[in-house]
């Protein structure tokens, strides 16, 4: 399930892409199918071990364009272990939310990414995740948990402020929003409650099978209830 449009961002084979705060590799894996050079970062060394054996599985099975190239690094997001303007893409999904000091790692985001490059950012949107916050202490107060809770305009403001030039926005994933409130409601640890355990089945089936009715709500619902907001910006 990818929350970022990477035709939105302009990804092309061959581009120096950085998925930074990868987590499990859900975009890596797929700029690594669209024949770019994907650099996996994170703090997490569990995390960046299954995305390397991922890579290594897309290799030998040959799901990869010809030039392709991915690896992984393991690292701190306010000291970035790259050049200044390495990267013609940089891909950080919900990962600033988890971040004290964002200011400082959008800084650093903005120095590796080249001059006239593009990078797309997503948190969660205020409305849907307000609602978890309020229904859940749990949900957030976690050790690496989200430390803040961003509205679109304050998101889009830090990152211009940093240099980076506002090319669009748009909200993801309106279906998601429901099975986290419920998950908040009954317990996010309580795995067995049949409310939340049903929608998450329909969720696995509607992004497995993709069916038209469910693509035409979240479309429509995006706006309203949207689990994500996504901006996408250029560096001037």
């Amino acid at each position: 399930m990818l929350t970022v449009d990477f035709d939105r961002l302009g990804v092309r084979a061959g581009d120096r892409v950085l998925d930074m705060g990868c987590g499990a590799g859900r975009h890596a894996f797929e700029l690594y199918r669209r024949g770019t050079d994907v650099i996996a970062f994170d703090q997490d060394a569990d995390e960046l071990s299954g995305v390397s054996d991922m890579f290594a599985a897309m290799r030998a099975e040959d799901q990869v364009p010809p030039g392709a190239d991915a690896d992984v690094k393991q690292g701190d997001a306010l000291s970035l272990p790259f050049a200044d303007g390495e990267f013609d893409r940089i891909v950080a999904a919900e990962v600033l939310e988890h971040i004290p000091d964002d200011v400082a790692a959008i800084g650093e985001l903005v120095r590796v990414l080249r001059p006239g490059g593009t990078i797309a950012v997503t948190v969660p949107r205020w409305l849907p995740e307000r609602i978890c916050w309020a229904l859940s202490d749990a949900y957030h107060e976690v050790e690496g948990g989200h430390v803040r809770i961003y509205t679109g305009r304050e998101l889009v403001e830090k990152l211009e402020r940093a240099g980076l030039r506002l090319e669009g926005k748009e909200h993801a994933h309106a279906l998601h929003a429901p099975y986290w409130w419920l998950k908040c409601a009954v317990g996010v640890d309580n795995s067995e409650h049949p409310l939340p355990r049903t929608y998450h089945r329909m969720l696995v089936w509607d992004i497995i099978k993709r069916p038209r009715v469910t693509r035409l709500a979240e479309q429509l619902l995006n706006p309203v209830i949207g689990k994500s907001v996504v901006v996408y910006l250029t560096k001037p």
